[in-house]
């Protein structure tokens, strides 16, 4: 279990790095948002959702599903309070800042679910 969650938290921390970086050269650092601010809590969140399920996993292994829905409307959530002020006051974002938005959700969700079917496979 431990060295589970040490590749998922260097694999996490990786991922972070070279997107955001990625992201900030490719946009030249100007988007009307805080790249690093949205990164960051990408990265916390996935964590924090990964971490849940692997003790949800242990405890109780029938209400993954729920759990996970669950953890995911959290996330959802505190992004909303957390970037309300920010992201969407702004009336005119453009397509690239819109993806520059979408990316890091997407991209972290896949990492997350890759992370989550890697734990329930090994059980």
């Amino acid at each position: 279990m431990n060295k589970r969650i040490l590749y998922v938290v260097a694999s996490i921390l990786v991922i972070l790095v070279v997107a955001y970086n990625l992201q900030s050269y490719l946009t030249d650092d100007n988007v009307p948002y805080s790249l690093q601010k949205l990164y960051i809590f990408h990265g916390i969140a996935v964590l924090i959702v990964y971490l849940g399920i692997e003790i949800i996993h242990d405890k109780m292994p029938n209400q993954i599903g729920t759990a996970y829905l669950t953890l995911m409307f959290l996330k959802i959530g505190t992004f909303i309070l957390l970037f309300k002020s920010t992201i969407f006051s702004i009336k005119d974002l453009t397509l690239t800042d819109r993806l520059g938005l979408v990316i890091p959700f997407f991209l972290f969700l896949i990492v997350e679910t890759a992370c989550i079917a890697k734990l329930l496979k090994s059980k």
